[in-house]
């Protein structure tokens, strides 16, 4: 049993930072107005994030890890309109981009945020980690000659086709998206 414990307490501290890692997304649709003070609310990691707590029950075989039915997103999902097959943005992302700019702007000047780029499972995957990068880059880019922003506050990931939304087919258009996150 002393044995156990180590290895389960291990077990949850990895678990509790997957949900942390992972936390809920905000998704946007094309049709949705992206509200700077929104964008500011979930991606400032300066404010104090509300998390349950995590208890280990003796002598169980193991412990659930649950995130609350409200609980405060960590990211938020844009559907980004590119070129087709390009890391090219077309003028209509421009909108919302300039919402997310001015939402990025309202957090204190240290803070960072990640720009993830991804793609649906559609062609191979090393194409799609490709494409995912060029066009986390192309917002990136978009953000710093538009808007001034300190590029050493944004960080362009490519995540390719590894991380669908949750309940989509992996195949799904919904799956092409930008998610910034604060760091």
């Amino acid at each position: 049993m002393s044995r156990f414990l180590p290895v389960a307490a291990l077990m949850l501290s990895a678990a509790a930072s997957l949900v942390a890692q992972a936390g809920e997304v905000k998704v946007f649709r094309n049709s949705e107005t992206v509200d700077p003070a929104e964008v500011a609310r979930i991606l400032d990691r300066s404010s104090p994030i509300k998390m349950r707590s995590l208890r280990l029950l003796d002598d169980s075989p193991a412990a659930t890890v649950a995130t609350g039915q409200g609980a405060r997103p960590q990211a938020l999902s844009l559907p980004v309109p590119f070129a087709f097959d390009s890391a090219e943005l077309l003028p209509t992302a421009r909108g919302q981009l300039d919402a997310i700019a001015a939402g990025i702007r309202m957090l204190p000047t240290h803070q960072k945020v990640v720009i993830e780029g991804h793609t649906d499972a559609v062609g191979t995957e090393q194409y799609n980690e490709e494409l995912s990068q060029r066009r986390a880059q192309s917002v990136r880019r978009y953000l710093v000659a538009a808007h001034g922003i300190e590029s050493s506050r944004l960080q362009a990931v490519g995540r390719g086709e590894h991380n669908p939304l949750p309940g989509r087919n992996p195949l799904a258009s919904e799956n092409r998206r930008v998610q910034f996150r604060g760091e």
